[in-house]
Formats: structure tokens, sequence, C-alpha cells
């Protein structure tokens, strides 16, 4: 599942590719290496995939030929993936598809022949019985399932702020928030995975994964700064007035490259003993 695609939604995913792939855990993909049939080519379900960043990231790290089913409700954002398609160790092709579906409805019966299921930035966006649902979707395949950059509610500012605790206590109440009756999970959602996967009798490895956002970032962390606090002030209207000066602040501090933000992450390998 993701947001209905916009325009500017597909360039803020073009915008943070980079750190993303910063981010993630290499050391999971060391262990999961060897888990990986070679003697036949890797099929990978790539769950609520955006505009491709998991494939490309991944897909080079990975052995031998693979086909990437990439899974997405909006249909523009599948357009972005196929027009960027992932390569290989040593810039061999890989085969793609792309199917338009809601994937918190996808069975272990629509992930057959996977030899591994991905997703990126997914979990903290669902519930817990979407979540639940997706677990037991990967369980039955009894193959690996990686899942990357789920927020954890950990943000630090550099230098601190007085506004700044209370700005992500709003922001992570917003990631918990009720919508069209869906309660989302937000930064609970990497531990209900792993408790899920728990209950099917999977082992799971967690990684921390933070972006570290310094001067070079400095656009993306201007970008995900605006958008951090209109979630905090859309979810607690009384700190709009209050946080007008430390916007300003922040966002020139961050122009000028004075300004250095940690947002935490867990990476989740489940499926490995």
């Amino acid at each position: 599942m993701t947001l209905l695609a916009t325009e500017p939604f597909a360039d803020w995913l073009a915008l943070r590719e980079q750190a993303d792939a910063d981010a993630r855990a290499d050391d999971l993909v060391d262990l999961l290496r060897p888990r990986l049939a070679t003697d036949r080519p890797l099929v990978v379900h790539d769950l609520g995939c955006g505009t491709g960043s998991m494939a490309r990231w991944l897909a080079p790290r990975l052995p031998g030929p693979q086909h990437w089913i990439l899974y997405d409700r909006d249909p523009g954002l599948l357009d972005r993936a196929r027009a960027h398609p992932p390569m290989a160790a040593g810039g061999g092709p890989v085969s793609l598809e792309t199917r338009q579906t809601d994937i918190t409805r996808l069975t272990a019966t629509d992930l057959a022949g996977a030899g591994l299921v991905t997703a990126s930035a997914l979990l903290d966006m669902l519930t817990a019985e979407e979540i639940d649902r997706i677990v037991a979707a990967c369980a039955g395949t009894g193959r690996p399932a990686l899942f990357a950059l789920s927020v954890v509610g950990r943000v630090t500012l550099d230098p601190a702020d007085p506004l700044d605790v209370e700005v992500a206590a709003a922001f992570d109440d917003h990631q918990r928030r009720t919508v069209d009756g869906r309660t989302l999970l937000g930064p609970d959602a990497a531990a209900a995975a792993a408790a899920a996967f728990a209950r099917h009798g999977v082992p799971t490895t967690v990684r921390s994964t933070p972006w570290r956002l310094g001067p070079a970032q400095a656009a993306l962390t201007a970008e995900w700064f605006t958008g951090w606090l209109a979630a905090a002030v859309e979810q607690r209207p009384d700190l709009a007035e209050r946080t007008t000066g430390y916007a300003h602040r922040r966002l020139t501090a961050a122009a000028a490259g004075e300004l250095t933000v940690t947002v935490g992450h867990d990476d989740l390998l489940a499926g490995m003993e």
C-alpha cells in the first residue's frame, strides 16, 4: 500500500532514494544471501514498491538472475518503477513485472514461488490487522522476508531546540492516527511485525537503520522537516503559532548546512535461523 500518487509524492521518493540506500542494513543482506537459491532465477515480490527504489538497491546485492514482481496501488508509481528498472551485479538485466493491487489483501497463494519478499518504508503506514495479514502471507511462503526503513519514533536534531521533543511527540501521535477507520501503527509497526512473525514461529533479526542527514543532504533535510512539522501541527493545531519562529530557524539552519538530523528506522529480516 502506498499513498495515492501525485507527482510531488513521486518526487519526494526520488529525493530520499539515496538516503534510504545509505541507511539500509547491508549486513542483513549478507545474512540473507546464503539462503537464496542460485540454480534458478530468484523471484522477489516487492510490496508497496513506490518508484522501485528497493529493487534498485537490492538487486545488485543478490546472486544470479532475478525476476522482480513489484506491487503498488498507484499506477503512476508503477510507471516510474518500470521506467527505471533494477540491474543485477555487474550490470546484468533483471526481469520485471508490476501488479496494481492492494498489498494488504495478498495471501501466501499470491506470493507462491517467491524466493524472497521485500518492502521498504511500508510497515509504519499499516494497521495491526494489515500487518498480521501481510506477515501471514509471508510466513506462508516459507521464504525469507526483508522489511526495510520502518519509522520507529526516534528523531534527533542538532543543535537541539526546546520545541523538538514536543513536535516529535505530536508527529508520532499523527503517525498513529485513525484514517477512514484505519488506526495506523506508525512507530510501533516494526515491533508489531516482529511479534506477528513470532506468532507464526518465524524468527526475526532487527537492525537500527537511521537516516543521518547533514550539510550534503540539505534539500532532503528541509523537505523532511517541513513535512514532519506539518504533520505535527495537523495533529496538534495549538502548535501552529508557537512553531512559526521554530520553522524559520530550522529551515535557515538547514539551508546553511548547520542542521543535522537523525531519523530512526528499523530494518527487519524474517525467516532466518
